[in-house]
């Protein structure tokens, strides 16, 4: 496995960003017109392109050093997703309450951090592995811990307990993440608009399982 470079794309670069979540669905037509669907993929994938955000010849001379250090696809790094980079909505004050995360069984010390897209049986549960150093807040049955009372990897996103919590009590967390993702192109192709300015015509970028 190719080495995750533990560092953030610069912010700037995710504010013009466009891109959102793939999912791939095989889909066979029967001979009565009726369909089969199947997905092999048991989470979806995110794409972006953060072409759009670069603008001055100083940004483009960033995003070089950047997509140099990477060299280019080889390794992993960490992205801002401008869409969807919090526990709550965008808009939202972080909570401890924002998300379930696993139920106490009197032995379990470590919980991954997780957040939910939709509601009942049909919700996906997407595993969260790159949370924000500083974020996260945890709570048991409600009632909020203090930072010392539990740890988080932020390369891993595992929450680890210094008591186990009890059974059936319910564990919530609330958070910022990063989505891990990588370049997807072997070159970066740069066009000069003018004195001091310039632009990146396609800088795609594709989220990576950690």
């Amino acid at each position: 496995m190719n080495a995750f470079h533990e560092v953030s794309l610069p912010l700037p670069f995710a504010l013009g960003a466009s891109g959102g979540p793939e999912r791939r669905v095989d889909i066979v037509t029967l001979g009565s017109g009726a369909e089969t669907r199947n997905t092999p993929w048991a989470h979806g994938r995110r794409t972006y392109d953060i072409g759009g955000a670069v603008r001055t010849l100083d940004e483009l001379s960033e995003l070089i050093a950047f997509f140099e250090a990477r060299r280019g696809k080889l390794h992993g790094f960490r992205f801002r997703d401008p869409f969807d980079f919090k526990s709550c909505a965008p808009s939202g004050a972080i909570s401890f309450s924002d998300q379930e995360i696993g139920i106490g069984d009197g032995e379990t010390t470590t919980f991954q951090l997780s957040k939910r897209y939709g509601v009942g049986e049909a919700a996906y549960v997407r595993p969260i592995k790159k949370p924000v150093v500083g974020s996260v807040r945890i709570a048991i049955d409600a009632v909020e811990l203090d930072p010392e009372e539990f740890a988080v990897d932020a390369v891993s996103g595992v929450v680890t307990f210094g008591a186990t919590p009890t059974e059936a009590a319910v564990i919530s967390a609330g958070f910022s993440f990063d989505t891990p993702v990588r370049f997807d192109i072997d070159r970066l192709d740069l066009s000069l608009d003018g004195f001091g300015a310039g632009r990146a015509l396609a800088v795609p970028l594709v989220e990576i399982r950690v």
